[in-house]
């Protein structure tokens, strides 16, 4: 780590300096905030509280309208800046119109399955046929493959078109040219310099794209490309006596993939969200229907039951079933079919989380161990032979929210080599550091975006990929880990959280990555109930606040963890409880409870 000059730390919050997570309570709002959120209180008329959260998030006095009501026509950028995108339309308008055959080729988690079904329901309602491959995890890994693309070949394609994947792909795309399988991709992972042979590759992230979208998930270029065929084939008079797709209809798919691809929600993505939102409230979609009814899910969907709820059961059929079973749920329109896929796809997740819990208790002992050697390490690396390939990344992703720092988890293979899957830290770009590997001999193949990665090395290289990967992100993780606090926006009674605020701050939403949820503390809240619930080490929580006023409260994956500890030894006792708000409409009713974050003893 470089030196840097001395910091100026802010206040500790309710002077909270060292809360059960060992973190340092900040509040969001600086003077200068504070002072725009109460311009932006008086000027529109808002309440202070939701006048704060914007405030907090950068939202100026004259941003306020625009974000508040952000209109997709506004946003909506014109789909040719994306480099290659005329390209790309002008192929799959020849195949619209021709009704050649399309082999649509993605990836097995939410925003590739999402972005596959995108693009084969739209062919559909165009007349043509398609053939989709999302390949298994284990016996073929991530993107396109030699073997699959001359299967699609034998199937009749003359079109392939790789959704979430192929930016990297050299020798897999070079046997679909040679096959005279016209290659095209839609992607939005990081690029190497060196690109494959295709007729388009449209990617906000590839070196040479100017387009300033590198945000949107793969769904979400999908989406842009759809827009760009259909201008070209309304130019044409392809629709003349047929109705046009319904994009705006498909939005549905682009939220589910936006949030649960964990990439920013920011400008184009959140209004993207914020559609997607109000079209699966209409429950139109029948595959999604039946998901969330499999999920217990009988209101409005929020966005966060998209990463918690939804997105985790379509994943779970890439982690350990068949890869194929999220598309087919979001395509079918049979509701017995749909019913079956989704009661596949939980019985799977259920699986998929009794496999988790034991190899992230091994993991978790594997990183406690590496930090007592070193203390400072910036990068965890964990491994094991016994660890399931499809649930590395969520190794990775609790190693990361339990040290807070970037992590990798790797599973090793009877081949000698080991897979691995890595997540980071808001402000450390992981994807970055796994394309530097691959080009410096150190992983056979990886890649990624900026919070999540996937790579594959030599077992016997560990320790270097370990050392490469620290020596890489030492400087970045030190930067963010001295800024390592916990931002609040506010401070709560149990009596004052009423529905009414929620729906007040939602008006601020959808809240995610780059967005992040208000952060609320009740102070001095006496812990009356810690109890754990269910098979997930969930957490379920009954306080009181001074005024007699009570609220419900759960911690996630809390039980036998430092968050859960606290809780469990604060009973009768008044502590800090910090969490984000959601309304619970269990049996008809409304009550707002509190997801719990951390807590802190008062000074």
């Amino acid at each position: 780590m470089t030196e840097s000059s001395p910091l100026l730390l802010p206040k500790p919050f309710l002077g909270v300096s060292h809360s059960a997570l060992g973190r340092t309570w900040v509040e969001r709002c600086d003077a200068s905030q504070s002072t725009i959120a109460l311009a932006i209180a008086q000027t529109h008329g808002l309440p202070d509280v939701l006048s704060r959260v914007l405030a907090g998030r950068g939202v100026g006095i004259h941003e306020t309208e625009g974000f508040l009501n952000p209109r997709l026509r506004d946003l909506m950028p014109d789909p040719h800046v994306l480099t290659d995108m005329e390209a790309a339309a002008s192929r799959l308008a020849d195949a619209v119109i021709c009704k050649e055959k399309v082999a649509i080729f993605g990836d097995y988690d939410v925003d590739g399955a999402c972005s596959a079904s995108l693009l084969a329901e739209y062919l559909g309602s165009c007349g043509v046929e398609y053939a989709i491959h999302i390949p298994d995890r284990i016996t073929e890994g991530y993107g396109p493959n030699v073997d699959a693309i001359r299967a699609l070949k034998e199937q009749g394609a003359n079109l392939l078109v790789t959704v979430d994947c192929g930016t990297a792909s050299i020798e897999p795309l070079a046997e679909a040219k040679r096959l005279g399988l016209d290659p095209v991709v839609l992607d939005h992972h990081q690029a190497p310099e060196q690109l494959p042979e295709a007729l388009a590759i449209v990617n906000p992230n590839r070196q040479d794209d100017l387009s300033g979208l590198g945000h949107l998930c793969a769904a979400g270029v999908v989406f842009l490309t759809l827009v760009a065929l259909n201008r070209v084939l309304r130019s044409c008079g392809f629709f003349q006596g047929r109705p046009e797709p319904d994009l705006i209809g498909s939005l549905d798919l682009v939220a589910l993939a936006t949030v649960a691809d964990v990439v920013p929600l920011i400008g184009l993505n959140r209004a993207f969200v914020r559609q997607g939102l109000i079209i699966m409230r209409s429950r139109r979609r029948v595959g999604l229907a039946s998901l969330l009814d499999t999920a217990g899910l009988a209101g409005a969907p929020e966005c966060w039951h998209l990463g918690y709820l939804v997105g985790p059961r379509i994943n779970a059929g890439g982690r350990i079933g068949d890869a194929a079973l999220g598309s087919k749920l979001l395509l079918t329109e049979d509701p017995y079919q749909a019913g079956q896929l989704a009661a596949e796809l939980d019985r799977l997740n259920r699986e998929r989380q009794a496999i988790e819990v034991a190899a992230v208790a091994e993991a978790e002992a594997q990183a406690m161990l590496a930090l007592e050697r070193t203390p400072d390490l910036p990068v965890l690396v964990t491994a094991s032979a016994e660890w399931h390939p499809g649930v590395v990344g969520l190794i990775s992703a609790r190693t990361k929210e339990r040290f807070r720092r970037p992590a990798f988890a790797f599973t090793l293979n009877p081949d000698g080599t080991a897979t691995g899957s890595g997540r980071t830290v808001p402000g450390v770009d992981l994807g970055h550091a796994v394309r530097a590997a691959v080009e410096a001999g150190l992983a056979i193949k990886g890649g990624g975006h900026t919070m999540a990665a996937g790579v594959t090395i030599q077992a016997a290289d560990l320790e270097r990929f370990l050392g490469f990967i620290t020596e890489r992100l030492d400087d970045p993780v030190a930067r963010v880990r001295l800024n390592d606090h916990f931002a609040i926006d506010s401070t709560l009674t149990a009596g004052g959280a009423q529905p009414s605020l929620v729906a007040a701050l939602e008006r601020a939403g959808p809240f995610g990555s780059g967005q992040p949820e208000p952060v609320f503390v009740f102070p001095q809240h006496r812990v009356l109930e810690a109890r754990e619930v269910g098979s997930g080490g969930h957490m379920r929580v009954k306080l009181r606040g001074g005024d007699g006023s009570f609220i419900g409260g759960i911690a996630f994956r809390a039980a036998g963890q430092p968050l859960g500890q606290a809780l469990s030894q604060a009973i009768g006792n008044p502590v800090h409880i910090a969490g984000t708000l959601s309304i619970d409409r269990w049996g008809g009713n409304e009550k707002v409870e509190v997801r719990i974050m951390d807590v802190a003893r008062p000074e």
